[in-house]
């Protein structure tokens, strides 16, 4: 299992450089000129002027998201499982789950804000799939860490109730950790459909190399951390089992020792 979480931190380790690549040494996609500086009027030069705002957002976006977001949200994941590895004890596997998952919402938050900040308008940006798939990923994971923290972090609810949510609170947590690898891997087909049918880069372009080796390796990242995940629960379900049935014999043979 230690293999898996090692795959795992290198492949976010690729996964944020490739993203910092795209944004640093493309200038097509983070630099790029909405608008011809040669077309006269006053109205050029307004939207010249906005548009660099609009692409720096648009940059802040798919780092936060990416990076902050989704890696993040990762590593929090998994930080019960690596957790272990260094020898941490039960309370500090769970502040690390909780500060990692908490500064992954706040790095959400600021993404989904960033395209708030377009001058088209609010609704211009929120009409695609991607952008709903990202706003119901945002509120299931704001939702998902409140529960979690009043219910595990704080305790405000009984040890059976707490029991009876943890298969949910897995479940919410990798279901929403999924959709938001979806999410951006359906945002960068959007952005490549962009590039090609508004400027003209063709797909065999090195850019749109990247932005597919980037999509891969996210989809591979996702596979390593719920690999490294289910594995776990799955032995400790099937150790809960093998304990419970050991107990209901030990039961019945002090039954039949009566």
């Amino acid at each position: 299992m230690a293999v898996s979480i090692v795959l795992s931190h290198i492949s976010a380790l690729l996964v944020a450089v490739l993203v910092l690549l795209w944004a640093l040494a493309f200038r097509t996609t983070i630099f790029l000129r909405f608008y011809s500086s040669s077309v006269d009027g006053g109205a050029t030069a307004t939207a010249t002027a906005v548009a660099p705002f609009d692409h720096i957002y648009f940059v802040l976006h798919t780092l936060l998201m990416v990076i902050g977001f989704i890696l993040f949200g990762g590593e929090g994941i998994l930080a019960h499982r690596w957790g272990v590895g260094l020898g941490w004890a039960r309370g500090p596997r769970k502040a690390a789950h909780l500060w990692l998952q908490g500064a992954a919402l706040g790095f959400g938050v600021a993404g989904v804000w960033t395209k708030f900040k377009g001058n088209k308008g609010v609704l211009a940006n929120f009409h695609s799939l991607h952008s709903w798939m990202g706003l119901l990923c945002l509120l299931l994971f704001a939702a998902q860490w409140t529960m979690g923290f009043l219910s595990f972090w704080t305790r405000g609810e009984g040890r059976r109730a707490r029991t009876l949510l943890l298969p949910w609170h897995i479940f919410i947590g990798i279901f929403t950790y999924s959709l938001a690898v979806a999410t951006a891997e359906s945002g960068l087909m959007e952005k490549m459909a962009f590039l090609h049918t508004k400027h003209g880069i063709p797909g065999s372009s090195l850019e749109f190399t990247l932005i597919n080796v980037l999509g891969l390796t996210l989809a591979i990242h996702c596979g390593l951390v719920v690999f490294t995940l289910i594995p776990a629960k799955h032995k400790e379900s099937s150790t809960s089992t093998m304990t419970t049935r050991i107990g209901y014999g030990v039961s019945g043979v002090q039954r039949l020792s009566l």
